[in-house]
């Protein structure tokens, strides 16, 4: 265990050094949103590895979404990828994925903290401005979909003993 925690303590161990996928979508492009969500990452500490902007095609959206492809608003959310462009990124850092999620806030805007991205910056659940993956395995898949290995970046901050712990 690491120094400082217990075995009572609540929660997942955030000491694993990971990767997440994260997008800001197209209404948060369009909105002039993405150094107000990057410089949050960036604040909180985590490194950026990889980023591009790209406009997707329907078959990247189709697998990224490939989950929802029997619910109703599969078409949707399609259609709302594929307008315009959409910055994709991955962020590595101890407890990235489980960290980001909570950077970005609940789902339904309405129901999102303030201080989320989500709670300060989105509209409404159809235009709610980032994706964050939920699991390893999910980010794993997510990473592989939108990034070459070749377009990942493995880097050490000159910071680095200032961010984490051993």
């Amino acid at each position: 265990m690491p120094s400082g925690r217990s075995a009572a303590d609540d929660g997942p161990d955030l000491t694993t050094d990971e990767r997440s996928f994260v997008a800001i979508k197209p209404d948060g492009v369009q909105r002039g949103l993405v150094g107000e969500i990057l410089g949050r990452f960036e604040r909180k500490g985590f490194k950026l590895v990889g980023l591009k902007q790209l406009t997707p095609s329907r078959e990247l959206a189709e697998s990224h979404y490939g989950v929802h492809r029997e619910r109703p608003f599969f078409a949707g959310l399609v259609d709302f990828i594929t307008s315009g462009p959409v910055v994709a990124m991955v962020w590595e850092g101890d407890g990235v994925i489980a960290s980001a999620r909570k950077l970005i806030g609940a789902t339904k805007p309405l129901e999102a903290e303030p201080g989320t991205i989500r709670g300060d910056l989105a509209v409404n659940i159809g235009r709610n401005v980032i994706h964050g993956s939920d699991a390893p395995e999910t980010a794993a898949f997510e990473i592989g979909l939108w990034f070459q290995p070749s377009e990942l970046s493995d880097w050490t901050p000159a910071d680095q003993t200032w961010r984490t712990e051993g």
